[in-house]
């Protein structure tokens, strides 16, 4: 087993990203595998070498230690997006072989004007681009977007937690975007490629991203890549029914540290709320990984509030 984790450094994690970072080396300790530290930095905008520094001295603090990553090195690096760069260059080069990439010269106002998805669903491009001749993208004056265009594919899968999912990729999200008018690479492309190349064999990550998968696992398929086995895991939420995040106060590990809660405390509250322990008490994280039951890992939001002390 290879597994990951693949935190964005865009300000100090909290509980919602340890509960994902704690199952993901969970399930690697578990199974005797390779757990990668891989940093997701592609919004060069909001990540900072600060933040990158500050989560992998809260993870070590935490115990969740990695096999490979961006200090310890390993086979398949580099382990930072910002310097991987050229794989997806190179996948961008297939794509475009292959006749499915297009320039997308759509504006924001008439994406928008498409119409705004449900909660957990994608926009659907009408692939109003795709269609457009070599002259009429000639007299284009806007930089545009990269769209891959994706006909006639249905993706099925199996979650370790919510199960069968299958997936019409024209209906669902259609043509979607793997590089943005202003250069940035897009996180579907750079996790598909990154994923891959770094030969993971199971991914554990928040439920959030379970409606994405499908065009993950297609965009792998295309570029050589066998996906990975999935395990998606409930969000954490407040006692009113926020999805945890940075925004938040005292949430964070460097907070909760200076409050003086120790990491084997914070762990063993998030696995007894997500219901892997069956008592609520101070666990070991040998106890941990050898007692935790992901059969019994509950499948609704999971609620965070009172003290750990």
């Amino acid at each position: 087993m290879r597994g990951r984790f693949a935190p964005s450094p865009t300000g100090y994690i909290h509980l919602g990203n340890v509960w994902s970072a704690f199952l993901a080396w969970l399930q690697v300790r578990q199974a005797g595998g390779t757990l990668v530290l891989r940093i997701e930095d592609i919004d060069e905008q909001r990540s900072k070498a600060v933040y990158t520094k500050a989560l992998m001295e809260d993870l070590s603090w935490l115990g969740l230690t990695w096999d490979e990553g961006p200090d310890v090195g390993g086979p398949y690096g580099p382990y930072i997006q910002q310097e991987r760069y050229d794989r997806y260059d190179e996948a961008l080069a297939v794509l475009r072989e292959k006749g499915l990439l297009y320039p997308c010269y759509c504006s924001r106002t008439r994406l928008q004007a498409i119409g705004a998805p449900h909660a957990g669903e994608h926009t659907v491009y009408d692939g109003h681009c795709y269609g457009l001749s070599e002259d009429e993208r000639r007299r284009m004056t806007k930089k545009p977007s990269w769209r891959i265009h994706v006909s006639k594919e249905t993706v099925s899968f199996t979650d370790s937690v919510y199960g069968r999912q299958q997936d019409d990729l024209p209906s669902s999200c259609g043509d979607f975007v793997v590089r943005r008018a202003d250069d940035m690479y897009a996180y579907q492309l750079a996790v598909s490629v990154d994923d891959g190349s770094m030969a993971i064999t199971h991914v554990l990550r928040g439920e959030d991203l379970l409606s994405s998968t499908a065009q993950q696992i297609w965009l792998m398929k295309i570029l050589g890549y066998e996906a990975p086995c999935y395990t998606h895991v409930p969000m954490l939420i407040d006692g009113d029914g926020n999805r945890l995040s940075k925004r938040q106060q005292g949430i964070t590990v460097r907070a909760l540290r200076q409050d003086g809660v120790d990491a084997e405390t914070i762990l063993s509250h998030l696995a007894y709320a997500g219901g892997l322990v069956p008592e609520r008490r101070r666990y070991s994280r040998a106890d941990l990984v050898n007692i935790c039951d992901f059969k019994k890992l509950r499948t609704e939001p999971i609620v965070i509030a009172g003290t750990m002390k």
